[in-house]
């Protein structure tokens, strides 16, 4: 019980330094880029595209590297060491030909370290399914603090976001050496080359029931991004005073809802859990497209998309992740983790954030000069809102009345 104690005190501050570095720069990367780099939309959008890019390296790096060569804690030391030196040579990069290429290799050595945390705790913990969501809610906190301090800082449109990532990235690096050691699981074992590259994790797909949570998983990842490419820039187009401070309310509702996704888990199953995560989505942007015409009630509106990000995030990612290791087996663990990264934060987050940045492109409002000057956030906000509730239709009429042939799969994958 006391090692379990100790294990979960330290998972939770590498849960708080690891979301603190990704909520000091992502959240305000699109105000930069517009504000201070004058990047167009369609560069904004590769931007947070480079993100994608690091996550679909991510399985492979893990599957091929972590799996098999080198101890968990060892590999996300170097990691963090080397990402944090990335990150304080950003001020340096200002075009976008250089910006570019220097993001994605922050990413590429970030994006892993999500997948090894998982793998790393979900490894070590007796009771995933209920200490799990109570340490992941530390990176809520986390991300508030990093959001927070950047703000305080007004830091939102200068360099400072990077030297402030960078230092604790490195600072996180330096603390995965306390993790408990996590030898590879797959040291002397016969395997073939599409399981040392994490493929062995494609086999569930065969499960009707994990295809299709792959399949809405994905495209529900291409309106939410919407929202990570678009809200920093709304927020700076409606001047709104420490915008990544108020945005991190978004945590604070993260937090409560993190407590409440174990008890959510074991009264409604994965299924019923995932499918208020999508609808929450739905409501979020209609919640923004709602604040543009609506002016003497679009604060309280904006307000209420941010807090909605507990159930947005929490039942839809964290639950996802969840059942994704309830379907794996303790050999391909690691490379389950990297595939469902590869889906959330890879292939899906690189066709959501190109596609906005393509939207935030064809609604900017330019003067005579060809400089944008605004854009028309109502055309902007309503594009992810019909994405998300064709998601959702999805979802309900294949999981809500599933054919009968397919109850009992069901019942053993995402309806427990």
């Amino acid at each position: 019980m006391a090692m379990q104690t100790t294990l979960k005190v330290k998972l939770s501050i590498f849960n708080f330094l690891q979301y603190y570095i990704w909520g000091a720069w992502y959240v305000s990367l699109g105000a930069y880029l517009v504000g201070v780099l004058k990047f167009s939309g369609q560069e904004v959008g590769a931007a947070y595209g480079a993100f994608a890019i690091g996550s679909m390296i991510s399985p492979f790096f893990v599957g091929l590297i972590a799996d098999r060569y080198f101890a968990s804690e060892k590999l996300l030391a170097v990691l963090g060491i080397i990402g944090g030196a990335v990150m304080c040579v950003m001020p340096q990069v200002n075009t976008f030909g250089t910006f570019y290429p220097a993001l994605i290799l922050y990413c590429a050595l970030y994006a892993p370290t999500l997948a090894l945390g998982n793998s790393l705790a979900l490894h070590h913990l007796a009771d995933a399914k209920t200490d799990y969501p109570r340490i992941k809610l530390w990176s809520a906190i986390g991300w508030i603090g990093g959001s927070a301090t950047l703000s305080l800082l007004k830091g939102e449109q200068s360099s400072i976001q990077w030297y402030l990532a960078g230092g604790v990235s490195i600072l996180l690096g330096l603390f995965a050496l306390a993790l408990p050691h996590t030898p590879p699981k797959k040291v002397g074992a016969n395997i073939s080359l599409g399981e040392l590259l994490g493929f062995d994790a494609l086999a569930l797909l065969k499960k009707r029931s994990f295809a299709i949570f792959i399949l809405c998983m994905f495209l529900i990842c291409i309106p939410l991004y919407f929202y990570f490419v678009m809200m920093g820039i709304y927020l700076t187009e409606l001047k709104w005073t420490y915008p990544n401070l108020k945005m991190s309310l978004a945590q604070v509702s993260d937090v409560v809802f993190m407590f409440m996704l174990p008890v959510m888990l074991k009264k409604l199953g994965y299924k019923k859990t995932i499918f208020l995560g999508i609808l929450a989505w739905v409501l979020r942007y209609l919640f923004l497209a709602g604040s543009v015409d609506f002016a003497g009630m679009s604060a309280a509106l904006i307000f209420g998309a941010i807090l909605l990000h507990g159930v947005c995030y929490d039942f839809l990612f964290i639950a996802g992740q969840l059942y994704v290791d309830d379907q794996a087996n303790e050999r391909m663990r690691g490379a389950c983790q990297g595939f469902i990264a590869f889906i959330l934060w890879g292939v899906g987050a690189f066709v959501g954030t190109m596609l906005a940045g393509k939207v935030l492109a064809m609604n900017a409002i330019t003067d005579a000069a060809g400089q944008v000057t605004g854009h028309h956030w109502q055309q902007i906000w309503m594009t992810p809102a019909l994405l998300a509730i064709g998601v959702l239709a999805l979802f309900l009429i294949f999981f809500i009345e599933p054919p009968k042939k397919e109850h009992a799969a069901t019942a053993a994958g995402l309806n427990p």
